[in-house]
């Protein structure tokens, strides 16, 4: 049996953003556990010109729902990039799980072939929904999830890949 754009979408995204606010959790309880200042986890990046905890994210949001919104045609909420604490990062990946984890498998039939669009700075590349989500979505989901983990552990947060997989609780 095919996979569908459904299973390889909303429950994908919604595994990967609590996974984001596992780790997240994780590293706001190594900030006070150690006597760190939060703000200085929220704002850390691995190399000056790569974003921030908060931009990484930011995009992992981003991602996720502007995906959704494109393979559906469903508006996703409109989220202002301006977060600088964990309590208001949650709050955007709740914002995140609550939109994408509204949509009902129904709702994704057939549009695996729903042409998709994307204005980048030089080209407008074309995807079929399927394409989209599974060479340009996803990926870029993915390096946003782990880049934030990966500021965590620069950060020295205690992590590991279990935290990442979440195999368990």
């Amino acid at each position: 049996m095919p996979i569908s754009i459904y299973q390889a979408s909303v429950p994908v995204f919604v595994r990967g953003l609590t996974t984001l606010s596992h780790v997240l959790r994780k590293g706001e309880a190594h900030a006070r556990d150690t006597g760190a200042d939060p703000v200085s986890f929220v704002e850390a990046r691995l190399a000056s010109d790569m974003l921030t905890l908060a931009g990484q994210v930011q995009r992992a949001s981003d991602t996720s729902k502007l995906a959704m919104e494109r393979i559906t045609g469903t508006p996703s909420p409109k989220l202002e990039d301006d977060e600088k604490t964990f309590a208001e990062l949650y709050t955007r990946i709740d914002r995140t799980i609550t939109y994408i984890d509204g949509f009902k498998e129904a709702q994704l039939d057939g549009l695996e072939t729903r042409t998709i669009e994307l204005k980048l700075r030089d080209f407008t590349p074309a995807f079929s929904g399927s394409s989209y989500l599974f060479t340009f979505a996803l990926p870029n989901f993915f390096f946003h999830v782990t880049t934030a983990y990966d500021i965590l552990r620069h950060k020295g947060v205690p992590l590991s890949k279990m935290d990442y997989l979440r195999l368990k609780d």
